[in-house]
């Protein structure tokens, strides 16, 4: 059985754009493939996060994991800190990374070209850290969303280089971008992604948000000024958003859903949008809630650090013999 590895930072609340590009891809995935996912905490940490408020995120986001479907039995589940291999690795493949490519990642490239001060070492080399995260599960296939893609590009390379370099170690992994839903944009803004940094929080759905809240967002998300309900991604990206969404929910084709609403009001379109939303969600919270009474969270992590060391620490181990670190008696 092939291999897929994914992780989600979760800096803040998760949101509906985490559930349709990642976290319901990996409940589908796991009946196929051999899942390993992990709570990417490490990654968090690359700018300051209130520890309070880090902890109960980390938390709810290991209690989604769970509630949107992930089954522990089926799937690998941890938190990135529970396996130590990870640091060690991602320090080894930072020495093994140029400056140039560190230079070319577009999160680091974005700030510096907006001037922003008191960047972090750990937000230029995160993305050695990343590869790390990857490399140490020999994972086939990674899913990403497009403005994830650089960094399993990058990945590759660093698999390939090391490989040449010291002899093989590495299974050179693949990006995998779902066709539909990999980038769910911002309800207020398109032109942006849907971000739990989101300033107005009127632009982003939130998995734990009331129901309530949710529809309003919805109805109030900004469409266009052309009233005619069109699969337009270019000239009305508002509207193609609210489509995708649907889509990626229901499984019926974005087409199929923008005829069956041509020529009415987009207040109807949003309402039906609406009620999709908020059938998946609440069938979400209740899970979340029966969790979060439980003690399951405790056995799932200690069983997926478990089973996650085991095969981190063995490709660690090769990886330190391989490259000369390891003094054999």
């Amino acid at each position: 059985m092939k291999r897929m590895l994914s992780g989600i930072k979760p800096t803040g609340q998760l949101t509906l754009g985490n559930y349709i590009g990642a976290l319901k891809n990996f409940v589908a995935y796991q009946d196929d493939y051999e899942m390993i996912v992990f709570i990417a905490n490490l990654h968090c940490i690359t700018e300051y996060q209130e520890p309070k408020e880090l902890s109960r995120n980390l938390t709810d986001a290991i209690a989604l994991y769970l509630a949107c479907g992930l089954d522990p039995v089926k799937s690998t589940i941890f938190l990135q800190t529970d396996v130590h291999a990870h640091a060690e690795l991602g320090y080894i493949m930072a020495c093994n990374t140029y400056l140039g490519e560190l230079n070319r990642m577009t999160q680091f490239k974005d700030k510096s070209a907006k001037g922003e001060k008191n960047m972090t070492a750990g937000l230029y080399t995160y993305p050695c850290l990343m590869a790390a995260d990857i490399l140490l599960y020999d994972a086939n296939y990674v899913p990403v969303g497009e403005d994830q893609k650089q960094h399993v590009e990058l990945t590759r390379d660093l698999a390939q280089r090391m490989n040449n370099k010291y002899g093989e170690m590495f299974t050179v992994p693949e990006p995998l971008v779902a066709k539909v839903g990999a980038r769910i944009m911002s309800l207020q803004d398109p032109s942006k992604k849907m971000s739990k940094s989101d300033e107005t929080n009127k632009g982003c759905i939130y998995l734990l948000d009331d129901l309530k809240t949710v529809r309003k967002k919805i109805m109030s998300a900004v469409t266009d000024s052309f009233a005619d309900i069109k699969l337009d991604k270019i000239n009305q990206p508002g509207l193609y958003n609210l489509i995708e969404i649907a889509s990626a929910l229901t499984g019926r084709p974005m087409q199929e859903i923008a005829d069956e609403f041509h020529g009415q009001g987009y207040g109807v379109l949003k309402g039906y949008v609406a009620d999709v939303v908020c059938a998946e969600m609440e069938k979400i919270q209740n899970n979340y809630r029966e969790i979060m009474d439980s003690h399951k969270i405790e056995e799932v992590l200690a069983l997926g650090a478990k089973k996650a060391s085991a095969i981190a620490d063995t490709k660690l181990d090769l990886v330190k013999r391989k490259i000369g670190l390891e003094i054999i008696y």
